[in-house]
């Protein structure tokens, strides 16, 4: 039976020690049938598949089906030190947080990522036959130390063994493109996502350069994600993705109806597809969502570069259908697949907007699927109870999370007011448990920032004038403010963001007992749980309208967890539910402004304004000043937990399926 899974699944035979765990019907104890039916799905002919490409998967396994494994894990997969950055020094210096977990499998940087990881669990969920397709990077991301003495990010070189990773699975195909007038040879790796009945799965499949084919120079190009030394390297590793993605699928004997790529990293997989067919009979096949109205984030490369990498026959496909508008010796993956794929798609109603003011030649094809987040990876336990007790008015909410919207009949009942209330003291209480070295405690107003540093998110937002900061304090009750977020090493306005709002942590050393600051080092999908969890507010300040979407609200939201945000991105939509706070500026109608204009003075002062409110509000109903039953804070949590039967990514998934690939 062993040998026959090892075929179906396309296992290297010569790794014996996987065998192991594929046994009385488990794979890595989890249900081998569901492997079984999805593969046999994929390989039917008579029924296409859809294949979702994506440069980065975070799939979260350290807090969502961790699989089990008889075989030795190496150390390096194991997480065991964290090292926090607060206004309490000597905590800093004496401890380090208390952690032992499975490293998250190390090929994600952040929220595109982490949605690209929500989505195939999703689609797992939802029973859809798809393969996932994307790169194993070797080094991951990057490692984030911070430097103690004077405040300041230092990346590092994180090492990994994916050869003892639990569930990660070497295959016997290997496939080739041509770089640079050379072979490059691509071996694959596969990881399957559950559903969360287990009934379902996704494989993802992962391409790897690291083979004894390559010579070194070939091998590294799957060393780090998003490394942008030089623009050949770039290059190399979108034709890998798309390239040898499009390859990898044929080789795996998976018939694909749909290919969709998740950015335009993929772009790729157009050209090698374009190869051996027209364009009319490819557009249908083509779907692309575009993640950003920020203009780094469209990938833009020199046509002879591009020319020299990819061949005459790829380069004249580039020519007629990826040139930059503005510049013909530019190549544009972005114009590439917009122009290729019959369906695109903003990923908010108001990035929908923005993005038709920047690609008006596409206006008419650009639709807008709002992102969301996978209800089960990220909510918490007690609140998960606190559904589940009240399951006979909001419904089976965990095969449809949709049902979520039927919290708001449960407003005006006391008990549930009471038991919400009481879970989420519960998961503050974990948050002060996992930060007790730094005096974190469960009663005092908690705000996050938790996200990837860049300019345009406005990371010292809040820092911005921490005088400002002690003087809520004084007036309303202590508050604690836990950051965490990872600034690209290249990015360098982001670095020096970082590096200031570190410096302003240093300087907050004699403010402790009104004010406690903790920036947790590598936030990965373990701490966006924990945060997104266990505090009272969440912050989203990024300058409108340059966040196209942002995700990690709406976990928040799932747990109850109160807004204050600027009105961008997802907030938009739930901006007149009573989520909490808005504040700040906004562009005037059909103008899109400028990334360099940050406006930190005028929003800075709107914020702590807003805080104040919110930090009155929250202490007068924790002292029972404000009853339970009558706080405006409880009505805006379960407003927040009502929203979010809209912001998952099951309804999302359900969207994509029904409007782009069953078309």
């Amino acid at each position: 039976m062993q040998k026959e899974i090892a075929e179906l699944i396309k296992l290297d035979g010569s790794k014996e020690k996987y065998l192991k765990d594929i046994v009385d019907g488990k794979f890595y104890d989890f249900p081998l049938q569901s492997i079984i039916d999805a593969e046999t799905r994929l390989a039917a002919k008579e029924t296409p598949s859809i294949s979702y490409f994506s440069m980065e998967f975070g799939l979260a396994p350290s807090i969502y089906h961790t699989f089990k494994t008889v075989n030795p894990v190496s150390d390096l997969n194991i997480l065991s030190r964290h090292e926090v950055f607060s206004n309490m020094k000597d905590m800093d210096y004496y401890h380090s947080l208390p952690l032992k977990k499975i490293l998250d499998l190390p090929i994600y940087s952040g929220g595109l990522g982490v949605l690209a990881g929500d989505s195939l669990k999703s689609a797992a969920d939802l029973g859809i036959s798809l393969a996932g397709i994307g790169i194993l990077w070797n080094k991951g991301y990057f490692k984030q130390k911070f430097w103690f003495r004077s405040g300041g990010q230092i990346p590092d070189a994180l090492a990994w063994d994916p050869h003892t990773y639990p569930g990660l699975i070497p295959l016997k195909p290997k496939v080739d493109i041509t770089l640079s007038g050379q072979k490059l040879t691509l071996k694959l790796w596969k990881y399957y996502v559950y559903s969360n009945d287990l009934k379902n799965v996704v494989p993802l499949i992962l391409l790897d350069a690291h083979t004894d084919e390559n010579p070194d120079y070939f091998r590294e190009l799957t060393d780090q994600l998003y490394r942008s030394t030089n623009g050949w390297l770039k290059i190399a590793q979108r034709m890998i993705l798309g390239m040898g993605g499009v390859k990898a699928l044929d080789a795996l004997g998976y018939s694909i109806g749909k290919y969709h790529l998740n950015e335009g990293h993929a772009a790729f997989a157009f050209v090698e597809k374009a190869k051996s067919q027209p364009l009319e009979e490819l557009k249908p096949k083509f779907a692309y969502t575009c993640h950003t109205p920020v203009e780094a984030g469209h990938d833009r490369f020199d046509m002879q570069e591009l020319s020299a990498a990819l061949g005459p026959e790829g380069t004249e496909i580039m020519k007629n259908y990826g040139r930059d508008e503005r510049n013909p010796n530019v190549a544009n993956l972005t114009l590439l697949a917009m122009s290729t794929s019959n369906h695109v798609n903003a990923v908010a109603q108001k990035h929908g907007e923005v993005t038709r003011l920047q690609f008006p030649k596409y206006k008419d094809k650009i639709q807008s699927i709002t992102n969301g987040i996978h209800t089960h990876t990220w909510l918490s336990k007690p609140i998960k109870e606190l559904l589940n007790k009240y399951k006979s008015v909001i419904g089976d909410w965990e095969n449809e999370p949709t049902l979520l919207a039927n919290v708001r009949n449960l407003r005006t009942d006391a008990a549930f007011r009471h038991d919400l209330w009481q879970a989420h003291a519960a998961n503050k209480q974990t948050l002060a448990k996992f930060l007790e070295y730094w005096y974190i405690d469960n009663r005092s107003f908690t705000i996050a920032w938790a996200r990837r540093i860049a300019p345009y998110k406005r990371p010292g937002l809040l820092l911005h004038n921490p005088n400002r900061l002690i003087d809520i304090a004084r007036r309303c009750g202590p508050l604690q403010i836990i950051i965490a977020g990872k600034a690209h090493p290249a990015d360098v306005p982001a670095s020096i963001h970082m590096d200031e709002m570190l410096e302003k942590i240093n300087l907050l050393n004699g403010e402790r007992k009104l004010l406690r600051i903790c920036f947790l080092e590598n936030y990965d999908t373990y701490f966006g749980k924990l945060l997104t969890s266990n505090v009272d507010v969440w912050l989203n300040n990024p300058l409108p309208p340059f966040e196209a979407s942002g995700t990690s609200g709406m976990k928040a939201i799932l747990n109850g967890v109160v807004q204050l945000s600027t009105l961008d991105g997802w907030v938009v939509e739930a901006a007149d539910k009573n989520i909490g706070k808005i504040f700040g500026y906004v562009p005037p109608p059909g103008e899109i402004g400028s990334e360099s204009d940050l406006k930190l003075a005028e929003d800075s002062e709107a914020l702590y304004q807003n805080l104040e409110e919110m930090a009155n509000l929250y202490y007068a109903t924790l002292s029972g000043k404000i009853k339970i039953e009558e706080s405006a804070w409880v009505e805006m949590m379960i407003n927040c937990i009502a929203e979010s039967g809209f912001f998952n990514t099951q309804r999302m998934v359900r969207e994509y399926n029904e409007k782009i690939w069953q078309d």
